[in-house]
């Protein structure tokens, strides 16, 4: 923590960063994963083979946009890649190779074997890069989107943003569509539950929320309910759990101290909202 606080300070823009490899959103930028992300959620659509394509929002893209390329070789007409800042790499190689690994597992990829900068490959895409976070939601329009999913980013949501988020996905999903997410409930620190030691003010000072690590620390079932709140029935189709509680329970926040094992204990899930 001492280490990534005092690195978050130095001048210099997240592209260094991430070519250092010491802070980095995700691993999109490998074609094979990211191909194995977005089936991942997609095949949960109902959506496969769809003859009038469909339109799709991921929730946190990362380094790169791979999401707005799959879909188009899968039949999607249209997608937004929402992000909390312009994350992606804005050089043309990466969805080059992509589009070349696409063709090569034999997925269309008519229309895009000619582009010279990102900009143009996303608008042969169909999508559009949304970089204000939860806010940029509501630049899409109400019940406009067959498929929302997230992948290991709905933790970072700010926990005073999470509300907001969970309502707006539900504005501008059709009918009858499905939101996949993947959640990962470790502290992004050393893999366990050690930033529920640290109380909320400390915690969500923007101190903390500028150095890297931050995770809202919204719990299993809290989560559930924001969902549920903002109108989604909930299909948890996979948790994880830790084997026992690290730190110990005594070391925790006091909010954190009196939930139960079923929620302190859940690691990871993925949920299906309807």
């Amino acid at each position: 923590m001492a280490a990534k606080i005092a690195l978050s300070r130095i001048p210099v823009g997240y592209r260094v960063w991430e070519r250092l490899g010491l802070f980095k959103h995700g691993t999109m930028e490998r074609p094979r994963y990211a191909l194995g992300v977005f089936r991942k959620h997609f095949d949960r659509s109902g959506l496969t083979g769809c003859a009038d394509g469909f339109s799709v929002v991921e929730i946190g893209p990362g380094d790169t946009l791979s999401t707005a390329v799959i879909a188009k070789a899968l039949g999607g007409t249209r997608c937004w890649l929402v992000d909390a800042d312009a994350f992606a790499r804005p050089d043309a190689q990466p969805y080059r190779d992509l589009v070349d690994s696409l063709r090569e597992s034999g997925l269309r990829v008519d229309g895009l074997e000619a582009f010279a900068t990102r900009d143009e490959l996303l608008a042969a895409c169909g999508a559009a890069y949304l970089t204000r976070g939860v806010a940029s939601l509501a630049e899409i329009p109400d019940a406009s989107v067959d498929f929302i999913f997230s992948h290991a980013v709905l933790e970072h949501i700010p926990r005073h943003h999470f509300a907001r988020l969970a309502s707006e996905m539900r504005r501008i999903l059709k009918p009858g569509r499905i939101a996949s997410h993947a959640v990962d409930l470790k502290d992004h620190l050393g893999g366990y539950l050690n930033n529920l030691r640290f109380s909320e003010r400390v915690w969500e000072s923007d101190f903390m929320a500028r150095s890297g690590f931050y995770t809202n620390r919204i719990r299993f079932s809290e989560m559930l309910g924001h969902f549920r709140n903002a109108g989604f029935d909930c299909e948890v189709v996979r948790t994880c759990r830790f084997t026992g509680l690290r730190p110990a329970r005594t070391a925790m926040a006091k909010p954190f101290r009196e939930m139960s094992d079923d929620d302190l204990l859940i690691s990871d899930f993925e949920v299906v909202l309807r």
